[in-house]
């Protein structure tokens, strides 16, 4: 059988996914990026592939995106992460309904996409100025309250004041006026449910920017923190599907359009 292959090179994480011939998960890895990518994604992919039991030969068509796509030399092509997040999206929520909007939550930036009836781009906006408002962020907010990031969700649930306001767009200055409530006495269940809401009004502020369309989809790694799921929803007034892998969204979007590619080779191309 041949199977296909989905690399999205990010600033802080690799993720990488294996589909078969039907579009079909197989499995998944996701690794930190550090500082030498290309050895990262070589080492991540080849630990996949073993977990797997599938060998480099069987590896029928590799698509790379992401960030730090143009060096993994052994692609077969590499995409804009913007395509392979719109078609990882349709194909992870196909049974969810047509996707119209997506919000993507990553480690250094935050992007909305906003595809037309047939599925195609038509707009999108990213924030990529300053780490407020993505999974970075939570990562400082977590570390300043000295809890962990997997546990910012059961907080968030436990507020019973008011939200917060966190009015600071900079990272390092909203890291400050935490600091400065929690010196204030403010209990962290509010502060985390502060920095829910305000991570949540600068996703609505970017998703108005390309038109807020029914069936919105939320992926990458923060998607996984049901407290801001809540928030978002609060704030745009509408409910969003969260896949059950949010993390891997693009990376299989790569894998499926790599599946797409060998198909339409012409047979001859196919045997080399």
């Amino acid at each position: 059988m041949n199977y296909f292959v989905g690399i999205d090179i990010g600033s802080t994480a690799i993720k990488i996914t294996v589909t078969d011939e039907h579009k079909r998960l197989v499995g998944f890895k996701i690794n930190a990026s550090g500082s030498m990518f290309y050895k990262y994604a070589k080492e991540t992919l080849q630990s996949l592939l073993d977990e797997l039991h599938i060998s480099q030969d069987d590896i029928a068509y590799t698509v790379a995106t992401g960030y730090g796509r143009k060096l993994f030399k052994e692609a077969d092509e590499n995409i804009s992460e913007i395509t392979a997040n719109a078609i990882g999206a349709q194909e992870a929520a196909r049974e969810y309904g047509e996707i119209k909007t997506i919000i993507n939550i990553g480690g250094q930036d935050s992007k909305a996409i906003s595809l037309d009836s047939e599925g195609n781009v038509v707009n999108f906006a990213m924030n990529d100025r300053c780490a407020a408002g993505t999974g970075k962020f939570l990562d400082v907010v977590a570390m300043n309250l000295e809890i962990g990031v997997d546990e910012l969700s059961d907080y968030h649930f436990k507020s019973t004041g008011t939200p917060l306001s966190i009015s600071s767009t900079c990272a390092v200055f909203a890291e400050s006026e935490i600091i400065g409530l929690l010196g204030s006495n403010h209990s962290v269940e509010d502060i985390v449910s502060g920095v829910h809401y305000s991570i949540a009004k600068r996703i609505v502020k970017l998703v108005k920017r390309v038109g807020i369309k029914e069936n919105v989809y939320f992926d990458g790694g923060p998607a996984l923190n049901a407290g801001l799921v809540h928030a978002i929803e609060n704030e745009l007034g509408k409910k969003i599907f969260v896949p059950e892998y949010p993390q891997i969204t693009t990376s299989f979007g790569a894998a499926v359009l790599a599946c797409d590619a060998f198909k339409n080779m012409p047979e001859v191309e196919r045997e080399f």
